[in-house]
C-alpha cells in the first residue's frame, strides 16, 4: 500500500509474481540446462527464497511455548484449499519491519515473550494481560478464514485464537463505548521500519463496538497450529475476515474502547484510498486497480472476489443503517 505516482511502465504489486516462485523457476531451469535431474526433495528446496531456511518455523525463539490443543470450528467454511504454509509465513505486509513482502527474517528478531496487552478506556475493568495467561483463561479454537488483501491477492489460512468478544466480556465495556482502537507495539530496536518518519506511527486501527462484538472478529495467537510468528502479527493480533487485510492490526500492545472514531494508519496517509470501514466489495474498485478478482498466493489462480469476502451472512446486518457511509474503502 505504498502511496506514490506510478509511471507508465509500472504494474501494481498485486500483479507481480512472488519472488520465491521466480527464483525457484530459475534454479530449476539452470539445473535442467546442465542436464541434472533433481530428486524430489532437492527440487522442492529450490523453490524457497535463497535466504530462507528449510523451515522458517525453526527461527521462532525457544522461549515461545507451544499452543495448547485447539479444536477446529467448522461454522465458518472457507470453501477453498489452504494456502501453502511457507507462503503464509514468508509473504507478508508489516511496514514496521519494511515495505517489501520479504520482511519475515527481520521480523523474527522481535521478542514476543513476555508480551502484555493493555486494555483500557471506557471499560469497567481495565487491565494489562499477559498473552499466555489469556490463552489459558479463555481457551483456543482454530478457524480457517479467507484473507483478502486490498492489493487484490488472497490467502486461506488456519488461525488459532479466540473471539475478541471473550476479551471484551472480561473488561466489560461501558454503554458509552462506541469504537475500539487497536495499537501496534513500537520496538525500534527490531522494527527498522519505524525509522521511516513520514509514516504516522504508531500503527492504529479501529472498528465499531458492534464489529468488535461480532462472532467473526478473531484474535489469533497461532497459525497452522503453531505460535503466531512476528511477521504474521504475532504474538497477538486481530482479524476481520470480511474486511481488507490492512484493517487487521498486528502485534497489538494496546486496545482502547472509546466514544471517538479512531483515525487509522492508512486512513491518515491516504483517506481517499484506505478508509475506516474497508469492507470487501468486488463492485467497488480501488482508485488504482480493480477489486473484481483476486490472485491466490501459492497457485497464482485468479478467482472472483466475494462480497464481504464471502462472509455476508454474518456481517451484512451490521451496515443496514449505514448506507450513507463509505463502507467499501
Amino acid at each position: 500500500m505504498f502511496i506514490k505516482r506510478r509511471r507508465g511502465w509500472e504494474i501494481p504489486e498485486s500483479q507481480a509474481t512472488p519472488e520465491h516462485l521466480v527464483l525457484g523457476r530459475r534454479a530449476l531451469m539452470a539445473a535442467a540446462g546442465a542436464g541434472a535431474m533433481l530428486a524430489p526433495s532437492v527440487a522442492k528446496a529450490q523453490f524457497w527464497r535463497r535466504s530462507e531456511p528449510a523451515d522458517p518455523w525453526t527461527r521462532l525463539p525457544a522461549e515461545i511455548p507451544d499452543l495448547p490443543p485447539a479444536m477446529r470450528n467448522t461454522r465458518y467454511p472457507a470453501d477453498r484449499a489452504l494456502s501453502p504454509e511457507r507462503d503464509a509465513v514468508t509473504f507478508n505486509n508489516f511496514y514496521e519491519f519494511g515495505s517489501d513482502k520479504g520482511i519475515w527474517s527481520t521480523a523474527l528478531r522481535m521478542p514476543t515473550r513476555p508480551w502484555t496487552i493493555k486494555v483500557d478506556g471506557m471499560v469497567e475493568s481495565p487491565g494489562e494481560f499477559d498473552v499466555d495467561d489469556l490463552i489459558q483463561r479463555i481457551g483456543l479454537e482454530e478457524r480457517v478464514y479467507r484473507l483478502r488483501c486490498v492489493e487484490a491477492w488472497g490467502m486461506t489460512v488456519p488461525w488459532t485464537g479466540f473471539q475478541l468478544s471473550k476479551l471484551l466480556d472480561i473488561v466489560k465495556p461501558l454503554g458509552s463505548a462506541k469504537f475500539v482502537r487497536f495499537e501496534t507495539a513500537q520496538k525500534p530496536e527490531v522494527m527498522t521500519g519505524l525509522r521511516q518518519s513520514w509514516y504516522p506511527w504508531p500503527h492504529i486501527e479501529g472498528c465499531t463496538i458492534e464489529e468488535a462484538a461480532n462472532e467473526l472478529t478473531f484474535m489469533p495467537v497461532g497459525l497452522f497450529g503453531r505460535p503466531l510468528p512476528p511477521q504474521n502479527g504475532g504474538p497477538f493480533r486481530v482479524v476481520f475476515p470480511w474486511k481488507y487485510g490492512f484493517k487487521s492490526g498486528k502485534s497489538i500492545a494496546r486496545i482502547t474502547l472509546t466514544d471517538q472514531r479512531p483515525v487509522s494508519f492508512w486512513e491518515t496517509l491516504q483517506a481517499s484510498e484506505y478508509g475506516f470501514w474497508a469492507n470487501v466489495n468486488p463492485q467497488v474498485p480501488h482508485p488504482r486497480w480493480s477489486q473484481a478478482t483476486e490472485r491466490l498466493i501459492g497457485s497464482n489462480e485468479r478467482v472472483p472476489t466475494r462480497m464481504f469476502n464471502g462472509y455476508g451472512d454474518f456481517v451484512a446486518g451490521l451496515y443496514t443503517n449505514l448506507q450513507n457511509e463509505r463502507l467499501w474503502a
